[in-house]
């Protein structure tokens, strides 16, 4: 199958080069021309623009930052009036539930299959092939892409009809929100009372308080390798896409009448944060802690 790939940022790069390593011939665009260069030397067809990636594509990917990148790359005079009937398209952008159906029933209206695939796992995950992906569509088009899913990532779930990826995803990472400023801020106490931060995150991942953010992606400086916190906060999930997602959660708690009181504690502390730190990698809350000791 000829693949496009749209959107080659810290997620969508190393996905696509993954197809290239499967196999799949690829067409990539992303609007850094340079974020490109470790695809073309992989193999990769480098588009110069959004319809040429797509023109004669199998499969369109897509992962954008934000609801209204998605609208406006397929809606009115975009892609899906140039992409073919018959062509399936899977979307692993985090966006509103409410954007990913708007933008499947204009695809289906179309003939396109259209799946919202949000991914999991983070830039780690994604270099190495083992994200989980959380998909909401057809469970036939689901069956045509799952190949594909299956070369970028290790758990592939069907959450439900479109929009169900998103939902997940939304409700997910409010989560990890949650349990990432509860990481820190336990951490930022046990050292500002004299512990080693090292010890308390083994105490810790060995009790009751263990979870992914302690145990994958420790936000404390040099404790372990290959996580953001150990370069600088670099290289990761930006503080600005966390606060956008909190954002989602709220939208998404006020269109069903959900209450999320630590939801939007969590908003409020990436609010703060982000207003200076908006680049770095959402481990770095820890800092917030660590500048009010």
């Amino acid at each position: 199958m000829t693949i496009a790939f749209i959107g080659l940022g810290h997620m969508g790069g190393p996905m696509a080069l993954n197809l290239l390593k499967a196999g799949h011939p690829v067409r990539v665009f992303d609007l850094v021309a340079s974020v490109s260069a470790p695809h073309q030397k992989a193999g990769a067809y480098v588009a110069a623009d959004p319809a040429s990636a797509v023109e004669g594509a199998d499969v369109v990917f897509t992962m954008l930052p934000a609801s209204r990148h998605v609208e406006s790359l397929y809606l009115g005079d975009g892609l899906l009036a140039r992409i073919e009937r018959g062509t399936l398209v899977v979307d692993c952008s985090t966006i509103a539930p409410a954007s990913a159906r708007k933008v499947a029933e204009a695809a289906l209206a179309r003939g396109i299959d259209m799946l919202d695939a949000p991914v999991s796992g983070g830039t780690a995950a994604a270099a190495n092939g083992t994200l989980t992906f959380i998909v909401g569509g057809s469970a036939a088009a689901l069956e045509r892409a799952r190949p594909l899913l299956d070369a970028m990532g290790k758990n592939i779930f069907h959450a439900g009809a479109s929009g169900a990826g998103q939902v997940a995803k939304i409700a997910n990472n409010m989560l990890l929100a949650i349990h990432m400023a509860g990481t820190a801020e336990a951490l930022a106490l046990g050292v500002a009372n004299g512990l080693d931060p090292k010890i308390l995150s083994d105490i810790m991942v060995k009790s009751s308080g263990r979870n992914w953010s302690l145990e994958v992606y420790n936000p404390w400086p040099g404790l372990q390798e290959n996580v953001p916190a150990s370069r600088s906060y670099s290289g990761g999930f930006g503080t600005s896409l966390m606060l956008k997602d909190l954002g989602l959660a709220a939208e998404a708690s006020i269109a069903s009448g959900s209450a999320i009181p630590l939801g939007g504690l969590a908003r409020d502390l990436y609010a703060l944060h982000n207003a200076t730190a908006g680049a770095l990698d959402f481990s770095s809350i820890v800092e917030l802690y660590r500048k009010r000791r």
